[in-house]
């Protein structure tokens, strides 16, 4: 297969890229390094079976090549970048996503677009099964994001119906691993990094708040699974185990060896209080469920960190 991949240099679309690559397609990558870096993608430097288009996904996107597939993953994603980026996050959730789609219709490919688990916003439905609609603060600082991808997902499904497109979404929950930047806004990097620095570990609010943590190789399985399914309705994929940031921070300071100290801060406007992905469909579906575990890929991710220059 011949797929293009936007958001190529990012911690998630870097990945994906090499899954595709190893399982022998060949990968055109889209990034405008908004958010995502070189150095994830220097490896692929002279690899025949991969070209990069430095190019913002807002502006009309054109290929020469035939396409199998599109799988859109530009957009800032972490907190630090979706803030910092507000106008460019909507835009790419919707110019983007409409230019993606726009595209893989012209090229008769098959669309996988990277949702959220945002889109539930602070849920009041635990654990989240893709049939919640969600509870969002549309006006909200954090409904940058979040609505951008509501919306994302309405036009993907919009080009299902309209078009007859093939599309697919995965709703992504959290997620680390190698590649991740430091200090980017996510908790596991912050926390990894403040640790291994012997600094304050920032925990916002008690701690009592809930995450579900998917290790990087894990969820790129999950999608790749979804891509080549036949499934169109949204799927989470996720880790289902899970933790409270107090116990996160408990195990990445065990791990770390380090002696941090624990600085509490007041919790941002519309912090979900739980986060838990019901994988029910990827299971049954799918055949898909994680299997590296959170001291286990913390250990990697630990490694990762601990080989780059201080920040």
């Amino acid at each position: 297969m011949r797929v293009l991949i936007t958001g190529a240099a990012g911690f998630l679309g870097s990945h994906l890229t090499d899954r595709f690559l190893a399982d022998g397609h060949t990968v055109i990558g889209v990034d405008n390094f908004l958010t995502g870096r070189p150095e994830n993608i220097a490896h692929l430097a002279g690899h025949d079976r991969f070209r990069l288009i430095e190019q913002d996904v807002t502006t009309r996107l054109a290929v020469p090549e035939s396409l199998d597939g599109i799988l859109h993953f530009a957009s800032p994603a972490s907190p630090v970048d979706y803030l910092r980026f507000p106008i460019q996050t909507l835009k790419v959730g919707s110019l983007g996503t409409h230019n993606a789609l726009g595209l893989a219709r012209a090229k008769g490919a098959r669309f996988l677009l990277a949702s959220t688990s945002e889109v539930y916003g602070d849920p009041k439905v635990h654990p989240q099964p893709e049939t919640y609609w969600g509870n969002v603060n549309p006006v909200g600082p954090r409904g940058v994001y979040d609505e951008a991808k509501r919306f994302a997902e309405a036009m993907t499904m919009a080009y299902h119906r309209t078009h007859g497109l093939e599309t697919r979404i995965v709703r992504i929950f959290n997620t680390y691993g190698p590649r991740m930047r430091e200090r980017d806004g996510r908790v596991v990097s912050n926390f990894i990094v403040q640790a291994i620095h012997g600094e304050p570990l920032t925990m916002y609010g008690t701690g009592s708040q809930t995450r579900s943590f998917c290790f990087v190789s894990d969820l790129v399985d999950g999608i790749t699974r979804l891509f080549h399914s036949d499934r169109v309705d949204p799927t989470n994929i996720g880790n289902p185990n899970e933790f409270t940031i107090r116990e996160l921070a408990a195990l990445v300071l065990r791990l770390t060896g380090s002696a941090s100290p624990i600085r509490e801060e007041p919790l941002p406007v519309d912090d979900p209080t739980v986060r838990q992905p019901d994988i029910a469909h990827a299971s049954t579906l799918l055949g898909w469920e994680p299997t590296v575990q959170l001291e286990e890929g913390l250990g990697r991710t630990i490694a990762f960190f601990r080989g780059r220059p201080a920040p």
